[in-house]
């Protein structure tokens, strides 16, 4: 096996996770990345450099793309693999009324069950590099507190920290750490988007309108990178996040009280 540990990062062709392979690339790792998005891992490769890299392109909905995926970032590797990072994900915002049953499928395939088959494939491979191993799932402040205009890309966020939470115990008697990041308002192509199929409203003039701050992708990667050499279970990345913890804990009726006021759903 060798020795230069190895980070395998889905979603790795843009966003938080081509930060998160910028970050560990520039601190010696070899860094995999898994994609739809041929076009963007490639651009990725050339910022961090290709003989640090290995790129497969497949969908995280797929659990036998999964297994393909793993086992040859494993060989390219040299047999290693010490962290996955389950980081592909999709916005969905709107009334609950407005999203199709596609959109609904797709954010729930994407967000939640291409979490969980990205942890039943890593396991094998964590097992063989732990104590010290690290399942990385990239959850959301939308996961400490539901977010009005967003109730499924919520409830996938919810679900990211529970099987973060479910797998810190189930995993614990093989020494792999699990760990998730509960970023606020992330300054990547995602904000560039519109919330779902029957809006033009892109969703950073949303946050912006709310007057919340845009924190960049690398105080994410920052944050990766102490989560998976750290103890904490949740990292919360930005002042958002934080606040929102905080008052969900301490607060909750006014929370909810903000919440409500400022709910005008994505999309609307």
């Amino acid at each position: 096996m060798a020795t230069r540990k190895a980070i395998f990062i889905t979603g790795g062709g843009s966003g938080i996770g081509q930060a998160i392979a910028e970050y560990f690339a520039g601190r010696g790792w070899f860094v995999g990345l898994g994609d739809i998005d041929a076009a963007g891992m490639n651009i990725t490769q050339e910022r961090i450099g290709t003989g640090t890299s290995y790129a497969h392109k497949f969908d995280v909905r797929d659990r036998a793309a999964w297994n393909e995926a793993l086992g040859a970032f494993a060989k390219a590797s040299g047999g290693r693999i010490d962290v996955v990072a389950n980081n592909a994900g999709i916005p969905l915002g709107g009334s609950l009324d407005t999203n199709t049953t596609q959109e609904i499928e797709r954010c729930l395939d994407i967000n939640l069950k291409g979490v969980l088959f990205g942890a039943q494939a890593s396991l094998p491979y964590l097992k063989q590099t732990a104590p010290g191993s690290c399942l990385l799932n990239t959850a959301s402040a939308a996961g400490i507190y539901g977010t009005g205009g967003a109730s499924v890309y919520s409830a996938t966020k919810f679900g990211v920290r529970g099987i973060t939470e479910a797998l810190d115990a189930e995993w614990a008697e093989f020494g792999i750490k699990v760990r998730d990041l509960m970023p606020g308002f992330i300054d990547t192509p995602l904000l560039d988007h519109s919330p779902n199929q029957g809006s033009n409203e892109a969703i950073r003039g949303r946050v912006q309108e709310a007057g919340l701050e845009i924190t960049p992708p690398l105080a994410v990667a920052q944050a990766a990178w102490d989560a998976v050499h750290g103890e904490k279970l949740h990292t919360l990345v930005g002042k958002t996040a934080k606040r929102l913890a905080f008052g969900a804990r301490w607060m909750p009726g006014k929370v909810r009280q903000q919440a409500r006021s400022l709910t005008r759903p994505l999309g609307q």
